[in-house]
């Protein structure tokens, strides 16, 4: 954990962070989910298109700055904000501006888990005995192929995959890396939807988000998942050889 940023010494201002996350995540649950919405985003069309058509720099910060605060303090609509990034930038940049953004409001979760509560947890799962031992062990033995699989199966909640390991002692670095290249095929994907959302507007429809479900996406999806835990296979085998 050298790559990790000084926490404060005062264990009271450590947890701020976190709970700032969490009283801001309750107040956006309650009076924010009309305006980070499909509906929202389909009545704004025009505006939002003529303001990035004249400051499309300006835009482009703008929207990125917007898509960390999101997902830094679990506010919903951070899929809205993905379709939104597809729809104003195209796949390309959208997908990297939408990619960078959610990595940097995950690094930011993970520093407050880690201030707060990650350090103290990971110092006694390290010094504990048994099978809490254990699974600390088998994280860290993995952690590179089981970071990438958290990120890579889309039923792992993107909040989860934020705190599970700052819980068990990740380095910041591994943690960046791995999330924003674990988090490209799902982006990529739902940012082309939002790419298309002109067409949808036009016909009165709503997007296919379900689309990442579908066999010819979700396969290749599952076949990176076979791929980062087949090291973790091998290992154990190999253990098992051994023995």
């Amino acid at each position: 954990m050298t790559d990790m940023p000084e926490a404060p010494a005062n264990p009271f201002v450590r947890k701020l962070p976190l709970i700032a996350i969490a009283v801001v995540a309750i107040l956006g649950a309650v009076f924010l989910r009309d305006y980070l919405s499909f509906e929202a985003l389909s009545e704004n069309r025009e505006a939002l298109i003529g303001f990035r058509d004249n400051n499309y720099v300006l835009t482009a910060l703008t929207f990125i700055m917007a898509y960390v605060v999101i997902v830094a303090f679990s506010l919903p609509g951070a899929t809205i904000a993905t379709l939104t990034g597809g729809f104003l930038f195209a796949t390309f940049p959208g997908a990297l501006f939408n990619i960078t953004a959610a990595t940097l409001g995950a690094v930011a979760i993970f520093l407050a888990a880690r201030w707060g509560l990650g350090e103290k947890l990971a110092a006694k799962m390290e010094s504990s005995e048994g099978s809490v031992k254990k699974i600390k062990e088998g994280i860290d033995n993995n952690q590179w192929e089981m970071l990438f699989l958290i990120r890579l199966v889309p039923a792992v909640p993107f909040f989860v995959a934020n705190l599970v390991p700052a819980l068990v002692g990740v380095p910041l670095s591994r943690f960046a890396i791995s999330t924003f290249l674990g988090i490209i095929p799902g982006a990529v994907v739902y940012t082309s939807v939002g790419a298309g959302l002109g067409e949808v507007f036009a016909r009165g429809e709503t997007p296919n988000l379900g689309i990442i479900f579908e066999p010819a996406i979700l396969f290749p999806i599952l076949g990176l998942c076979a791929l980062a835990t087949l090291p973790i296979i091998i290992k154990a085998l190999s253990g098992k050889k051994g023995l």
